[in-house]
């Protein structure tokens, strides 16, 4: 069978008896993900699996067998490997998050430009001391649950793994290391030794910069681009999540969600791995 329908939610095991004329399930982890092998596209299955589960907090995809795990990771940081948005929070312990908070939800939603959104934003910040990077790293940068599974199931399988974020290199080189990826990009904040000076050094890492270090990442390994998993947010990620074999909206904006080839909007980063077909029993780190 060319594809696979697959479903990931709690209770899997009503789901998959209420998907029962489509397919015999294939378990992945009892009662939690399940695969249904499909002849042919599998658009029709789809569609007809989701109007069914309507009213389930599941996530429905539907997934091609062929080169299912991908030997490249690409994820971006922000609402996608941790829980919340840096520059945000950044601008919290400046009492400005509202104002950047609104930026920020326009620049994800695709509203408005990324670049001069986060120059805007950063420039708000002038004068803020370094300390509150540090303060903002320890008290509010949290990994997202399953990320640190996600990441090293996928690198003891053979996979490379790069974290790429319209963010700052101060909390990706971080969080780079307490997910454990490999290697990371991102944009770099200007200071004087002591304070921000709001600017960020350019050119400003966004959308086409994203896709490029993913190219970049796929040619330096020898891969083909069906060989990678690209997974992010925001409007920022559209072009890498297009670009790469299976794209994955997380969580993610309106715009994101209807242009990824895969959505996962309720379960953890662990559905990463269901999606390429790995088994619970083959999780490292659970």
């Amino acid at each position: 069978m060319p594809h696979v329908l697959n479903v990931i939610a709690e209770n899997a095991g009503a789901l998959a008896e209420a998907l029962k004329d489509l397919g015999a399930p294939v378990w992945l982890a009892p009662d939690r993900a399940f695969d249904i092998p499909l002849p042919g596209e599998g658009a029709t299955a789809l569609a007809e699996a989701r109007a069914r589960l309507k009213n389930a907090r599941a996530d429905i995809n539907v997934v091609g067998q062929e080169n299912r795990r991908k030997k490249l990771l690409v994820a971006d940081m922000d609402s996608t490997i941790i829980s919340c948005e840096c520059l945000d929070e950044l601008a919290d312990l400046a009492g400005l998050k509202p104002r950047v908070a609104a930026i920020t939800e326009r620049a994800m939603r695709g509203e408005i430009a990324f670049e001069p959104a986060l120059r805007e934003r950063v420039a708000l910040l002038k004068g803020m001391p370094l300390s509150d990077l540090v303060r903002t790293y320890m008290e509010r940068v949290r990994l997202n649950p399953g990320a640190k599974a996600l990441v090293a199931t996928m690198r003891a399988h053979g996979a490379q793994t790069l974290l790429v974020s319209g963010g700052f290199t101060f909390f990706t080189t971080r969080v780079a290391s307490d997910a454990g990826f490999q290697s990371q990009q991102a944009n770099i904040l200007l200071d004087d030794g002591h304070r921000l000076t709001g600017r960020v050094r350019e050119p400003i890492l966004g959308r086409e910069a994203k896709l490029e270090a993913l190219e970049r990442a796929t040619f330096a390994a020898a891969l083909d681009f069906s060989q990678t998993l690209a997974v992010g947010d925001g409007a920022n990620d559209l072009a890498m999540i297009a670009r790469a074999g299976l794209g994955v909206a997380y969580h993610a904006k309106p715009v994101v969600a209807a242009a990824a080839q895969a959505s996962i909007a309720h379960n953890d980063l662990k559905a990463l791995l269901y999606l390429q077909g790995y088994r619970e029993e083959e999780i490292v780190g659970g």
